[in-house]
Order: structure tokens, then C-alpha cells, then sequence
């Protein structure tokens, strides 16, 4: 590959939930934009990240995991996502387990069209207990999915793999400018970055405790000097639901938005009032309208 020639294409992370999609996007990028967590279904949105490096610039594109399961009209909405854009895009990166390629995964591998440019990650390699079986699988794997361009064993929180896959997904660019500024990190706006951030949090906190069918909707964001002052609502469906998120004596609810109000400082470089609460509003994630009202593609 030519260094000196320019290159710049989109590459979509798609993959079944909980294979570290995000946290390989975050790698890449080189900076926190996509939320991550242990649940299922923490992705729901495209989001756009930005890497330039040397004469290429890539925009990975971070997709839901494939809903296989559910049928509601936000898992419709999310799957949409996810086949849009794998019909967009200019190259894939399949993200599996390493040591493990189920069904599901074969049916996410199913949606990609043919010819298109794939390369399968196999991804959380420090968890693999028994090396010397991975590479009979990595064969397996090669000798039975002829469309792969690549199968890329690698570790998404190590920078060095992250940084070892940009050079192997480099030369699948197509030649071309650059779609964005050389210091551009994401297309997304810091109203949806917050979103994102305190969704992550309420995740995190409550564990499987919570339902999925939960959303986070900013309901003010302003800007005095460098002071972001931002309100976010959380939608739940039960009132069950809302006492579990405030917790005993609103500790829980608490913690949510200090540990998100850090985050967010960190991330826009800048002071942040955030203020947090919880909202009932049943069946919203069964309602194809309140599933767009709330910022899901349908």
C-alpha cells in the first residue's frame, strides 16, 4: 500500500451483543464515544468515530448487537440500524468471541453482503484459557467462510491490537479525501454523547436488575461560558422500575449522575451541572412512535 496516497472509507462493527463492538470502536478511536457495559442491548444507536492515521482516515460506524430474540418495536428499530449499515459501508468487521462462533453469530456473519470487503476480529483473546486450541479454530474458521478477508485475533482494550488492526483494515479503503477534518473524533453531538453517558451509568449500577427498556431523553442543554448545564430524564415503564433506579434515600440516583458528571467532564474538556431524574411511561419500547420520539431509527 502507497502511505502517501489518501484513503478514506466507512467500516461498520457489527457482531451479536456483548462481543465488545463498543469497546473495540472506543479502541480504534482512541477515546470513549460509545458506552459500554455488561448488559445486553447497551448499544442501540449508530455511532460515528473518527480515526485519522497517517494518509487514511477511517469512520467506524459502532451498530446494536443483532437482535435475535426479542421482537418489540425498539429491537426492530435497532436491527434496522444494524442493516443499514452494512449496506452502507465499505468494509466490515465482524466482531466474535475468540474460541467461539455459535449460532448467532453465524446469523449476524449472514446479514453481510457478499463481496464486501470482511474481516472476522476475534476478539478478547486474554480470555482464552487454552491457547494451543485457538489456532485449529482459526483454521476451522478460514477453512469455512471462504468471503473473509481476514480473521484478526486480537484483545479490543490492548492499544497496540487496536492499532494493529487500523494498519490491517487500511489498505480495504477506498483512495479518496477525507470526509472529515484530521481532528474530527465523531459526528455525534455532545447533547447525545450525554445521553449516551448516563445510560451507561444507569447500566452499570443497577446491573440485570433493570430491565433494558430503558431510555435516557436530555431535556436541557445549555451552554454559560464553558459550564455544559444539563438536565436528563430517565424513562422507565414500572414505577417497580423507578424506585429500583432512585434507590434507598436516592443513593443510587446519586451516584448515577456523579459518576456520569465526571464522565462528561472529562469528555467535553469542561465543567458540567447535571442534573438527573426518573420518569414512568409504560409500554414506550413496544410503541414504534415513542421508540422514534426517542431518537431510535425506525
Amino acid at each position: 500500500m502507497n502511505d502517501t496516497v489518501r484513503r478514506y472509507g466507512s467500516v461498520a462493527i457489527v457482531g451479536r451483543p456483548n462481543v465488545g463492538k463498543s469497546t473495540l470502536l472506543n479502541a480504534l478511536v482512541g477515546l470513549k464515544l460509545s458506552i459500554t457495559s455488561d448488559k445486553a442491548q447497551t448499544t442501540r444507536h449508530r455511532v460515528l468515530g473518527v480515526r485519522t492515521e497517517g494518509a487514511a482516515q477511517f469512520a467506524f460506524v459502532d451498530t446494536p448487537g443483532f437482535q435475535l430474540r426479542h421482537t418489540r418495536a425498539l429491537n426492530r428499530a435497532m436491527n434496522r440500524t444494524v442493516t443499514a449499515a452494512l449496506a452502507e459501508v465499505d468494509v466490515v468487521l465482524w466482531v466474535v468471541e475468540a474460541g467461539d462462533m455459535g449460532p448467532d453469530d453465524e446469523r449476524v456473519g449472514a446479514l453481510i453482503p457478499q463481496g464486501k470487503p470482511t474481516i472476522l476480529v476475534a476478539n478478547k483473546l486474554d480470555r482464552v484459557a487454552r491457547r494451543e486450541a485457538l489456532l485449529p479454530w482459526l483454521h476451522r474458521l478460514g477453512a469455512t467462510h471462504h468471503g473473509l478477508s481476514e480473521i484478526v485475533p486480537l484483545t479490543a482494550r490492548r492499544a497496540a491490537d487496536a492499532k494493529r488492526l487500523l494498519h490491517i483494515v487500511a489498505p480495504y479503503l477506498p483512495e479518496g479525501e477525507w470526509g472529515y477534518d484530521a481532528e474530527a473524533l465523531t459526528d455525534r453531538s455532545e447533547r447525545f454523547l450525554a445521553a449516551e453517558i448516563v445510560r451507561e451509568k444507569l447500566f452499570r449500577l443497577t446491573g440485570d436488575e433493570l430491565p433494558y427498556s430503558s431510555a435516557v431523553l436530555i431535556e436541557r442543554f445549555e451552554l454559560e461560558g464553558a459550564l455544559r448545564r444539563i438536565a436528563a430524564a430517565i424513562v422507565v415503564e414500572r414505577d417497580a422500575h423507578k424506585a429500583m433506579i432512585i434507590g434507598s434515600g436516592g443513593e443510587r440516583l446519586k451516584r448515577i449522575a456523579s459518576e456520569a458528571r465526571q464522565d462528561m467532564k472529562q469528555l467535553f474538556g469542561a465543567p458540567v451541572f447535571l442534573e438527573v431524574w426518573v420518569r414512568t411511561r409504560s409500554g414506550w419500547a413496544d410503541d414504534a412512535r415513542a421508540v422514534r420520539a426517542f431518537g431510535y431509527e425506525d
